[in-house]
């Protein structure tokens, strides 16, 4: 039994807006060629193909950017049709959607409703803090916009999740951060990534900070679960799981690297969203097969070069919970894990309040069985 996840970039590094936090942007000044045309149907066709021919369990895509939603409304019909043309063995398909929400028309939205995707919706914190990191292309604000297409999601019953980028602004105010993002039940806070090398950006968050917010955030998190009104936050959730003894859906959390097959634009595949870098190409939709792409030299290289645990960590405490995170926030010349510190103090905070709310989670759901 096999099962695929494509991540596809249908118009590649392309925006409407100019976030200076945008790893992409990182990406693609360091490959020969960084923006790439938009998706020709062709090669659309391509990708949902290679994906049914190779799985029969399941297959999964999410539609990333730039800013996904410039494909227009016509490609996505066309990718659904395609969906349903090669789903010859009736695979459960699961499709996402990352947006920065600013400009989605009534097609797109009605599009989405009716074919269940599950879309997430860049929201940086309040106004504040979302419009300084978050300008369109002309460098004015974007927040109002945003939320109220949002809203717009949410009225037609499109499932939406919120995602924060959280950078030293953003960590100054996570009582804002939090009642931002709360109120559409589900909250991913994501350290700002600095470059790939060179100096940090400007708002760069620090561990300190991390920490800090962490701390602020993590009792509004608790106090909306007890009051039975719970606000997912997926770091914490996934800390949760780990520990009731089940395994962590976060693939930073997982301590190793696993493929996370990027399709650009042009075709060309790349094992992770981090790294699709000249590097790390697998080959082209064209002439190469997924399982060709997940077995190749390159994929495996990329997978070992994960698998190093440096002594630090195995002597730590929090390790089992840690993992050392994602390999793209690890110190290149240590092998640590740059929220470190973050983390350690963090669960030095909050351990015993995690372990009662792992337990409660644990005696509801066996009461309900």
């Amino acid at each position: 039994m096999a099962s695929v996840g494509l991540m596809v970039k249908p118009v590649s590094g392309a925006c409407n807006m100019r976030c200076p936090h945008c790893f992409y942007v990182d990406e693609m000044r360091r490959r020969a060629e960084g923006v790439r045309p938009g998706m020709r149907v062709e090669t659309l066709e391509r990708v949902v193909r290679a994906a049914f021919e190779y799985a029969d369990s399941a297959v999964s895509f999410l539609f990333q950017g730039g800013e996904p939603t410039l494909a227009g409304v016509e490609f996505y019909e066309a990718f659904a049709r395609l969906v349903r043309g090669y789903n010859v063995r009736g695979v459960p398909v699961s499709c996402a959607l990352q947006t920065n929400g600013l400009e989605i028309s009534d097609e797109m939205i009605g599009f989405l409703a009716r074919e269940r995707f599950l879309v997430g919706v860049s929201l940086d914190g309040g106004a504040a803090t979302h419009d300084a990191a978050r300008p369109d292309a002309a460098g004015g604000p974007t927040f109002e916009r945003v939320r109220a297409n949002l809203d717009r999601l949410r009225a037609a019953r499109v499932e939406c999740n919120a995602l924060c980028v959280v950078n030293a602004d953003v960590a100054r105010r996570p009582e804002a951060a939090f009642k931002a993002l709360a109120r559409y039940g589900y909250a991913q806070f994501i350290p700002c990534l600095d470059p790939l090398d060179g100096p940090p950006r400007f708002d760069a968050l620090t561990p300190e900070a991390y920490l800090a917010f962490l701390k602020a955030i993590f009792p509004l998190y608790e106090r909306a679960y007890y009051a039975g009104r719970p606000v997912s936050v997926r770091n914490f959730d996934n800390w949760l799981m780990m520990l009731r003894g089940l395994p962590p859906e976060s693939c930073a959390m997982m301590g190793r690297c696993s493929p996370n097959l990027v399709v650009e634009s042009d075709g060309d595949l790349y094992p992770c969203d981090f790294y699709a870098l000249d590097e790390w190409r697998l080959g082209n939709i064209a002439d190469t097969t997924i399982a060709e792409a997940l077995r190749s030299p390159t994929m495996r290289r990329f997978l070992e070069s994960s698998l190093a645990v440096p002594n630090q960590c195995r002597a730590c405490r929090w390790y089992p919970l840690c993992r050392n995170g994602c390999r793209r926030e690890r110190d290149p010349e240590t092998g640590i894990n740059r929220w470190c510190e973050a983390h350690r103090g963090f669960f030095k905070f909050a351990i015993d309040r995690l372990a009662a709310m792992a337990w409660d989670m644990g005696q509801k759901m066996n009461h309900e069985r």
